[in-house]
């Protein structure tokens, strides 16, 4: 094995692997460092995953509205266990793609645990071929490791789980407690009751889903409830007795309760705490590493993009700075990442989906004056059979002066592929007017944007 490239990556994930083949492309000579499989947190035990489990916890739903139109269904098993077996066999199928895709790429990929010796020297631990330790080093060094759910400080935290545990369980089970008001905290609730689980959720705040619009995050409360989901605001677990399927809770309000089982979603730490970069001289700051506009870090030839920076910690967030990096270093680029306008979604029940300023954040930035709020609220045609179901809720946050749209939000079917789409308007400076100068596709939820009034 070669031991001198032009650039080491650290991390196989979707930043990682954007950059390694971006920079190879170019000519470079790359090797990417990996301790665990390859695709990272979103591809193992993040966004495809999830995804997948969102589809597959929506079908208890569809079934039970299927005799409205006319479909009966006998003999309904729900069997979490195949899901998740199934997930697992799609999880290593994109594993084995983005392997191959590696080695197509001239990429070589190196299994390992990777810490820094000095700038230029890393030490790989653990590697596959069993030689123990190997050091390699480039004139480039790009960290993309990625982060790591957090489990809390308190007295038998163990016996709970963290997101990345969910993807390995056997079966779901039958009542849990989940920990976090966050978008995994809330994804998992929805996918874990669409599976028929009792559900609780403890929210040290007063609302879900922080950042987001309050309007879409109170429609979501009331629909969680409706679904069954029982909602604790105010309130978290200090403490953990008992033993796996039997559990007894204690809250911060000194009340006790039974389950089977824990989730804690209660956010994520950049993993850099195995990289020992002050062997390196990087500058980290509460747990993060420091970076400028282009991703340097204080160290002249290393750079850091993704979660590692804990800014905005997005999938295609990643991959665009990755793939920036490598243009600009090797393929004398000068585009920088815009970090302005970046579409989210939470794949809860109902999904919900936001591109641009809340209306609390416009009101903030501009002034309550200063902005007008187009909404409209209703309940989809697809449930219109079932006479049940959720809502859809539409708002465009609207600038007074030149009749700009600087947020567009949604909650109800299909959000994120829609907002998808929004996010280009907006993108493009589209105004209401441009909006209601669209012609309406029609039966659709998405004809709401270009027809709402105030």
């Amino acid at each position: 094995m070669e031991n001198t490239f032009d650039l080491i990556v650290l991390g196989a994930g979707s930043g990682g692997l954007a950059a390694a083949k971006r920079a190879a492309s170019y000519g470079a000579k790359v090797a990417i460092v990996e301790g665990d499989r390859v695709g990272g947190t979103c591809v193992i035990r993040g966004c495809v995953p999830k995804k997948l489990l969102v589809y597959g916890s929506s079908y208890r739903q569809y079934i039970k509205n299927a005799d409205s139109y006319g479909i009966t269904f006998k003999d309904v098993k729900i069997d979490s266990q195949i899901l998740l077996q199934n997930t697992r066999k799609e999880v290593d199928r994109l594993n084995d793609l983005h392997t191959k895709n590696l080695e197509k790429a001239g990429v070589e990929l190196i299994k390992g645990w990777a810490e820094f010796k000095d700038p230029n020297s890393i030490l790989i631990k653990n590697i596959s071929d069993n030689q123990g330790e190997i050091e390699i080093e480039a004139k480039k060094i790009l960290i993309a490791v990625g982060g790591s759910p957090i489990r809390p400080d308190i007295k038998g935290a163990s016996l709970g789980w963290v997101s990345d545990d969910m993807f390995a369980l056997n079966s779901f089970p039958d009542e849990i407690v989940i920990v976090g008001g966050g978008f995994i905290a809330c994804e998992f609730a929805c996918i874990l009751n669409g599976f028929g689980a009792k559900v609780s959720q403890f929210v040290r705040g007063d609302n879900l889903l922080r950042g987001f619009d309050l309007e879409l995050s109170d429609l979501l409360k009331d629909e969680m409830v409706a679904n069954g989901i029982e909602l604790n605001f105010g309130q978290s677990i200090s403490g953990i007795d008992g033993k796996e399927n039997d559990l007894t809770l204690t809250t911060n309000t000194k009340q006790t309760l039974k389950t089977k089982g824990v989730l804690f979603a209660t956010g994520r730490n950049p993993s850099i705490s195995r990289l020992k970069l002050e062997n390196a001289g990087i500058e980290s700051i509460n747990n993060k590493i420091n970076v400028d506009k282009n991703n340097l870090t204080s160290i002249s030839n290393i750079y850091a993009i993704g979660d590692v920076t804990n800014r905005i910690n997005l999938t295609p967030v990643a991959i665009d700075e990755g793939r920036k990096f490598a243009d600009k270093i090797w393929g004398n680029g000068t585009l920088s990442v815009n970090y302005s306008l970046i579409p989210k979604a939470v794949f809860s029940s109902p999904e919900i989906a936001a591109v641009g300023l809340t209306e609390e954040g416009a009101i903030e930035k501009y002034g309550l004056e200063n902005i007008k709020v187009f909404r409209s609220k209703f309940k989809p045609m697809s449930q219109s059979l079932p006479k049940s179901g959720k809502l859809c809720l539409l708002k465009l946050i609207v600038k007074r002066d030149n009749h700009k749209i600087v947020g567009c939000h949604m909650a109800g079917e299909n959000s994120a592929e829609i907002i998808q789409m929004a996010a280009i308007a907006l993108r493009l400076g589209a105004t209401k007017i441009d909006f209601d100068k669209t012609m309406a596709l029609h039966p659709t939820i998405a004809e709401e944007f270009v027809t709402m009034n105030a």
